[in-house]
């Protein structure tokens, strides 16, 4: 926990309203019974910093015995970092990987050349009615990291560095804000934060990055009088200061971005590359199904299904 003077009220905001690059209504997703807002990639926006893919899951609730079943999938050419607010989620993977996560821990796995992992509510969970809610992002990688052996990372609550001010909660959940930084390995400059806001209190974006956004989880935000509610993404211009002000029942918001890659990023399915050639040949290896022969291999513990690929 730290004190950071930056985050006091009083914050400077005298910007336009034009600061706000693009705003972005998220697309809903039905995931078989269970429905998504994504908001990234959007039509007009691919990337914020080299974070590509950003879908609020939840809130859900569940009966006993219910819950969600991400079967066996590929990832190339990402980071896959999964935080909850509610709920939990049993994950397995094909680098050997078995981790149950709880709200307000953090599952970063990186993908590099090929992993496979399920995503599934736990058999604890299952045991009672239940809720999900949470946040999942796919972090693109630098061109030289899209080859990487894949790693997995688990980083319980109680290692996020948090920061507070009056009215303000963060807890900073990958990369670096506010001198602090959290303890993921990362592959280039990023920041994301978890920010609770009471009433009326002012949050000013870190400065210090080049490419920042917000997305309103619960309550609403203010931004040079404009208000904007829950549901709704944020990009804003580089170099502005930008602060903004919480509604009057408070705010939660995900504050994201950091440095933009060398250029935009291929996207077919669960891979992401900076060429077609990569999308291609993992693609060919998924269909072939050599598991552990090839490229992809199945969880272990989680072998008796998969994903079948899209047809296109």
């Amino acid at each position: 926990m730290s004190w950071n003077p930056a985050l006091e009220p009083g914050c400077p905001d005298e910007i336009g309203i034009d600061a706000i690059e693009t705003l972005i209504i998220p697309r809903a997703r039905d995931l078989g019974g269970f429905e998504v807002k994504r908001a990234l990639p959007a039509p007009k926006r691919q990337m914020v910093g080299p974070f590509i893919f950003f879908d609020q899951a939840g809130p859900a609730e569940f009966l006993t015995g219910q819950g969600i079943d991400v079967r066996p999938h590929p990832h190339i050419g990402l980071g896959t970092v999964t935080y909850l607010y509610s709920g939990d989620f049993h994950h397995r993977d094909s680098i050997g990987t078995d981790q149950v996560i709880l709200p307000g821990a953090v599952n970063w796995m990186v993908a590099g050349k090929g992993v496979t992992h399920s995503e599934r509510t736990s058999a604890t969970g299952r045991q009672g009615p239940h809720s999900l809610y949470g946040i999942q992002t796919w972090i693109a990688l630098p061109e030289d990291d899209e080859d990487m052996d894949p790693i997995f990372e688990h980083h319980g609550k109680e290692t996020l560095p948090e920061i507070e001010a009056e009215g303000v909660t963060a807890k900073l959940i990958l990369g670096n804000a506010y001198g602090e930084v959290a303890p993921a390995t990362l592959y280039s400059e990023t920041f994301y934060l978890d920010v609770v806001l009471i009433p009326g209190a002012r949050f000013p974006l870190p400065d210090d990055h080049e490419d920042r956004g917000l997305y309103i989880t619960e309550g609403s935000v203010s931004i040079s009088g404009q208000e904007f509610s829950a549901g709704q993404m944020m990009v804003f211009r580089p170099g502005d200061q930008i602060t903004v002000s919480a509604g009057p029942r408070g705010a939660r918001l995900m504050a994201l971005g950091g440095a933009t890659l060398n250029g935009p990023r291929h996207v077919w399915w669960n891979f992401v590359a900076s060429s077609e050639e990569k999308i291609e040949h993992a693609k060919r290896e998924w269909q072939a199904a050599n598991w552990g022969q090839g490229l992809f291999d199945l969880p272990e513990g989680d072998r008796h299904e998969h994903i079948k690929a899209p047809d296109r």
